[in-house]
């Protein structure tokens, strides 16, 4: 009832449908009444209309959030990617009904996805299981495993990071001029950084050249230069 007369009074304004829809939706959040009735009762001020009761209707009074309504939206979130504001919209109630209605009478929940890094089919989970076994079973013959163990990992880097305002920082006197750093910008371009590391730390790294594609054969060429360098730093290899 205080939304329908804050619409009125909108409308007494000269604001538009539109702008009456953004301005009960900043007071009221998620309680505020659907967009379609909103400009429902736009219309019926608009046409000459001051009452913001409800036009008489024969029969008992209807009840939205009964047995119908509720099966309405156990369907529709069966499968589907639906908002409480997409079904509030389509069943033409108030949102808070619908938050009710999958809170208290279904018993849901809001849960966001757990991103997991790749995809994988049932061979793929199986041939992983495998190895990680393998490796555990090599970890126990060899107590010294992990340690003679080179990983290598990938990463996006931006080919400049500024450094920012506090660690341009000085030790001065107050009677020395304030020193001035040029506010730049992050770089856009980025560039891949290939790094190799055991358990005592990173062994070797290097930057993807501009332009190169990651294949084989430039893998290779890392692979090399690994090698190279674990001759120099690691000689236990």
């Amino acid at each position: 009832m205080v939304q329908r007369t804050n619409i009125k009074f909108c409308f007494k304004l000269r604001k538009t449908a539109a702008e009456t829809v953004e301005m009960l939706r900043q007071v009221y959040g998620d309680n505020c009444l659907p967009r379609a009735q909103i400009f429902r009762w736009y219309a019926r001020f608009k046409s000459g209309v001051e009452t913001n009761e409800d036009e008489a209707r024969p029969g008992r009074p209807f009840s939205v959030h009964n047995g119908g309504l509720i099966a309405k939206v156990k369907e529709r979130i069966q499968g589907h990617c639906a908002t409480v504001r997409m079904m509030a919209d389509e069943f033409g109630v108030n949102r808070e009904t619908i938050r009710q209605i999958l809170v208290e009478d279904l018993g849901k929940r809001k849960v966001a996805s757990r991103f997991v890094p790749h995809s994988l089919s049932d061979d793929q989970r199986h041939e992983r299981v495998q190895y990680a076994k393998y490796i555990i079973k090599t970890a126990r013959r060899n107590k010294n495993f992990l340690n003679l163990t080179i990983a290598e990992d990938e990463t996006w880097c931006f080919r400049y990071d500024p450094t920012i305002k506090r660690q341009s920082s000085e030790w001065k006197s107050p009677a020395s001029p304030k020193g001035k750093k040029v506010c730049l910008q992050k770089s856009k371009v980025k560039t891949m950084l290939v790094c190799f590391y055991d358990s005592k730390g990173i062994i070797h790294h290097e930057f993807v050249p501009e332009g190169q594609t990651v294949t084989g054969s430039f893998y290779l060429s890392v692979l090399e230069h690994l090698w190279k360098r674990i001759r120099r730093v690691r000689p236990e290899y």
